[in-house]
């Protein structure tokens, strides 16, 4: 017998309602913010992420599922930002319409140990916006991130905030890093010793608990930005205010990938654990269209991790389908015009079905009970007889007799 492959898992009627239902809300929430829909391939050449995420990076070392073909490399796409920028390039949309709001959802893959929120195969809940550098759109950004969390809906979350500054700044504050660890590398756990040769921003986002206590001493603060980068950070600050949108300033947050500049967030769940507890992140990448062969302009996004999402929102119920209407038939001459019922409710865009397992009367309205069916429609005998069908309200506990011609009006009617 075979079997999924570990770290990947199989959606199953039950659950898969919570999935469209996120899909659903954040559709509708992403409307709302003017942000259109882009869907890239699964699959991209695997420079595109080496180049746009840095060889340094864990995703890059560790995690990129990847394809060879001949003289080809290719990668199954471990993150949405690369591939977003990459159409975003290829299609122009630089000069038409030049600045855009973009969002995505979608497969991920990454290929690492599998544990609570992290799979090989995940999801992502994605937006870009790109074309600004402008305080402006990190505030609406990180509102919108917001206003996601509020609808789903999620509480008890935290908003941490940070600035990485532009390029120079970043190369200052590896330099900091460099000098203040320089006399602690020993004391390091052993990924952090590789991060401080290869990739030091990480050694300030380690879970690693002596780690964490070395970090808390350096004390670095916003020593390393300059006076523009400061500015622009206040002024994404004063807009949360405000917006009175709760958040926290962490020195130490930094991100996992090199693309990042200036403003970087993320949104912590405590449901999740202390290893895993981001249900999303983002920040700006200023940088990276032009490296990716387009125009320099700003950039900034973010994304959810629907998986995680959903162990947030463990609490919250869906409600049923409650205007399922179910068809009972009674002998076979009932059956043949309980199909062509059931195709005119369709029709009529009403949720139906029908008992196709020939049960009894009992077995057939229990069905429908454990289905959440709001009505269920008899045709019997009489039924056929008078050209009528008897309705059953589940809710009420009441029944009537009606006319098959007013049905979908009677149904539809209904409160």
């Amino acid at each position: 017998m075979f079997k999924r492959i570990p770290g990947t898992k199989d959606i199953l009627p039950g659950e898969i309602e919570f999935w469209q239902k996120i899909a659903q809300t954040s559709r509708t929430i992403f409307k709302v913010h003017n942000y259109h829909e882009i869907c890239p391939p699964l699959i991209e050449e695997a420079a595109l992420f080496n180049r746009s995420l840095g060889e340094a990076t864990e995703i890059i070392r560790k995690q990129m599922f990847i394809i060879k073909k001949e003289q080809d490399t290719y990668a199954l796409r471990p993150e949405g930002t690369a591939s977003v920028v990459r159409a975003y390039i290829e299609n122009n949309l630089d000069k038409d319409p030049g600045f855009v709001k973009l969002y995505y959802m979608g497969s991920m893959f990454r290929c690492e140990r599998p544990q609570k929120g992290r799979q090989r195969e995940f999801h992502h809940i994605g937006c870009e916006a790109i074309g600004s550098y402008g305080p402006e759109i990190d505030i609406e950004i990180i509102a919108l991130a917001d206003n996601l969390l509020t609808a789903y809906p999620i509480k008890g979350y935290r908003l941490i905030i940070n600035s990485l500054g532009c390029a120079k700044d970043k190369n200052e504050l590896n330099s900091l890093l460099k000098e203040r660890l320089k006399d602690k590398t020993g004391e390091l756990c052993e990924d952090c010793k590789v991060r401080y040769g290869q990739n030091i921003l990480r050694v300030l986002d380690c879970k690693n608990e002596s780690c964490r206590e070395i970090v808390e001493q350096l004390d670095i603060a916003d020593s390393y930005l300059c006076p523009e980068c400061k500015g622009h950070f206040n002024k994404v600050k004063k807009g949360l205010d405000i917006l009175k949108i709760k958040y926290e300033v962490s020195p130490n947050l930094v991100r996992g990938l090199d693309y990042y500049t200036r403003t970087v967030f993320e949104i912590k769940h405590p449901d999740l654990g202390p290893q895993q507890d981001a249900l999303g992140a983002g920040g700006r990448y200023d940088n990276l269209v032009k490296e990716l062969g387009g125009p320099e302009t700003g950039a900034i996004g973010f994304a959810f991790g629907v998986e995680r999402l959903l162990l947030a929102q463990g609490q919250i119920q869906l409600d049923k389908l409650e205007d399922l209407v179910y068809i009972i038939t009674l002998g076979d001459p009932a059956r043949d015009k309980g199909l062509e019922l059931l195709q005119g409710l369709r029709k009529a865009g009403i949720p139906s079905d029908t008992d196709y397992e020939n049960r009894s009367l009992k077995g057939a309205m229990r069905k429908a009970n454990d289905l959440g069916a709001k009505f269920v429609l008899i045709i019997g005998e009489d039924e056929l007889k008078e050209a009528s069908v008897t309705l059953k309200d589940m809710a009420k506990s009441t029944q009537e007799k009606i006319s098959q011609a007013k049905l979908i009006d009677r149904i539809k009617s209904s409160p």
